[in-house]
C-alpha cells in the first residue's frame, strides 16, 4: 500500500461528524461550489459545503455578469434577487481612437442583458440559495487536508490506456476558524471548488499546464458620475509606461450605486509580458481613461486588489474515482475575455449532473462523463481562444485584428458574439461562420505542450 499524498488515511477516527456519510462534500462556496451544492440539494442529495470565509465577504473580481451568467442565476430562481443590482444592456468598446457601442446579441438560450453586482453581495445570495435548497453549509470553516483512501495511488485504466487522475478522496479535515476546532467530514464524493489558487486541489495533485494562458488582473472601486451608465466599457489597447500596447484590456463597469469597478487584465502569454507591473498598468489606465468617468486618485475608494487566473482548462486532472474539480480550481476561465463567473456556475451544474448519475449507481463512469461534458461544452471553443491569445500576444497582429475591427460595427458585433460565447446553435450567421473558420485553423495548429 502506497502512502497517501498530502492527506490522511481514511481509517483515522472522526469526531463531531463521526458516523455520518454525506453524498457529496463541496470544498468552497464561490460560484462553482454554491452552484454545484444547489443543484445537488435541489435533486435531493445530502450535500455539505465548507467555505473558509463568512458571507458576505470581499472578492476580487470585475463584478460583471454576462448573459451566460444571468441564465444560470435565473435557472436557480435568483434573478429577482438581483433587482437592486445595476442592469446593463451592452458593451462599449474603445481601441485605437475608435468607440463602438454594441447591445448584447439576441440568443435563443440567453437573455440580452447583464448585471454588475459585487461578489460581496452576489456570492452570499447564491450560497444562501444552496442552503435553502437543503445543503448543509459551514461558513468560516476551512478544508485543511483531504482524507484519502489507502489505495488512492492505484492507476485507473480507461480503455486501452492509463488515465491520469486524482487520488480517491473520501472527505476532508476541516477547521472552524473561530474556535480552531478540527474534525472530519466524510462523503462518497468530493468536489474541489476553492478557487484559482486551490490549495485543496494542489494537495490532491492538480497543477497548471504552463503552456496555457494565465491572466493577471487588478481592480479597484471609484466614485463616478457615470455610475449608472447602461453599458459596461472595455478598452482593448491598454499600454505600458512606454506607450506599448500589451495583450490584455482595461474595463470600467458601472455598479449603479455611485461606484464603478475599474480594472486591468493582462495575459501572460509571452515572456516579454511577464515583467509588466499590473499596479503601474492600472495607474496608466486610470489616468488615460475617458474623462467623463471622473477617475482620479481623489475618487479612488481604496487600494486595488488582484490575482492570477488560470484559463482555458489549464488545470488538471479534473477527475478522480471520487473527485471532481470545478470552476476556477479547474482553470475554466474563458481566455477570450477573462470571464469566470458564468463558467463557475456552469461547471458546478455539470458536475452536479455527473455526481447525480454516479450516486444513482454509475460510479466512476459518470465522473468520466463530467470530463466529456467539459470537452463538449468548452474544448474546441477554448482551443480557438488559446490560438487567438497566442496571436494577439504579437503587438502587430493585435493592432491589425483589433484596429481593423474597430472600423466596422458589424465585425465587432461578430467578435463580441464569439468572445462572449454567445454563438447561436440555430443558425449560421457571419459570427458563426467566422468562428467555424477559426476552429478549422485552430485544429490544424499544434498547441504548445
Amino acid at each position: 500500500m502506497s502512502p497517501p499524498r498530502n492527506g490522511t488515511l481514511a481509517n483515522s477516527a472522526g469526531t463531531r461528524d463521526a458516523g455520518r456519510l454525506y453524498d457529496v462534500l463541496v470544498i468552497g462556496g464561490g460560484p462553482s461550489g454554491s452552484s454545484c451544492a444547489y443543484w445537488l440539494a435541489e435533486a435531493g442529495w445530502d450535500v455539505a459545503l465548507v467555505e473558509k470565509k463568512v458571507f458576505p465577504r470581499e472578492k476580487t473580481c470585475g463584478d460583471g455578469l454576462t448573459p451566460r451568467a444571468v441564465r444560470q442565476i435565473a435557472d436557480m430562481g435568483l434573478e429577482d434577487s438581483l433587482s437592486g443590482a445595476h442592469r446593463y444592456t451592452g458593451l462599449r468598446a474603445h481601441a485605437y481612437g475608435k468607440v463602438i457601442e454594441m447591445a448584447w446579441p439576441e440568443h435563443p438560450s440567453f437573455p440580452s442583458h447583464g448585471y454588475v453586482i459585487t461578489r460581496h453581495d452576489l456570492d452570499a445570495i447564491v450560497n444562501e440559495r444552496a442552503s435553502k435548497a437543503g445543503a448543509t453549509v459551514w461558513q468560516g470553516t476551512e478544508a485543511i487536508e483531504p482524507i484519502l483512501q489507502a489505495d488512492s495511488d492505484a492507476p485507473l485504466q480507461a480503455g486501452s490506456g492509463t488515465t491520469l487522475r486524482l487520488p480517491s478522496c473520501v472527505g476532508a479535515i476541516v477547521k472552524d476558524k473561530a474556535t480552531g476546532e478540527k474534525r472530519e467530514v466524510r462523503a462518497r464524493y468530493v468536489v474541489v471548488a476553492d478557487g484559482a489558487n486551490s490549495r485543496f486541489g494542489r494537495a490532491l495533485g492538480t497543477s497548471r499546464n504552463r503552456a496555457r494562458p494565465m491572466g493577471m488582473a487588478l481592480r479597484g472601486y471609484y466614485t463616478s458620475p457615470m455610475h449608472d451608465d447602461p453599458f459596461i466599457e472595455s478598452h482593448l489597447d491598454i499600454r505600458d509606461g512606454e506607450g506599448n500596447v500589451v495583450p490584455g484590456y482595461g474595463w470600467i463597469f458601472p455598479l449603479g450605486d455611485g461606484r464603478v469597478n475599474v480594472g486591468v487584465g493582462l495575459l501572460s502569454t509571452d515572456r516579454r509580458w511577464k515583467g509588466v507591473n499590473t499596479s503601474t498598468l492600472m495607474d496608466h489606465f486610470v489616468s488615460w481613461a475617458p474623462k467623463d468617468w471622473g477617475l482620479s486618485p481623489a475618487t479612488c475608494l481604496g487600494p486595488p486588489t488582484g490575482g492570477k487566473l488560470p484559463m482555458g482548462l489549464a488545470v488538471g486532472p479534473r477527475i478522480g474515482s471520487t473527485t471532481l474539480v470545478v470552476g476556477d480550481a479547474g482553470g475554466t476561465i474563458n481566455p477570450f475575455n477573462g470571464e469566470g463567473i458564468s463558467y463557475g456556475y456552469e461547471t458546478g451544474r455539470l458536475a452536479a449532473a455527473s455526481l447525480g448519475e454516479a450516486l444513482r449507481g454509475d460510479g466512476y463512469a459518470a465522473l468520466e462523463r463530467y470530463e466529456a461534458r467539459l470537452e463538449e461544452a468548452y474544448g474546441l471553443y477554448y482551443r480557438v481562444a488559446r490560438a487567438f491569445i497566442r496571436m494577439i500576444s504579437q503587438p502587430e497582429l493585435m493592432k491589425l485584428c483589433v484596429g481593423t475591427g474597430m472600423y466596422s460595427e458589424s465585425l465587432m458585433t461578430w467578435i463580441l458574439r464569439i468572445m462572449a460565447n454567445l454563438l447561436r446553435p440555430d443558425e449560421v450567421g457571419p459570427a458563426e461562420a467566422a468562428y467555424r473558420a477559426m476552429a478549422t485553423i485552430a485544429r490544424l495548429i499544434p498547441e504548445p505542450s
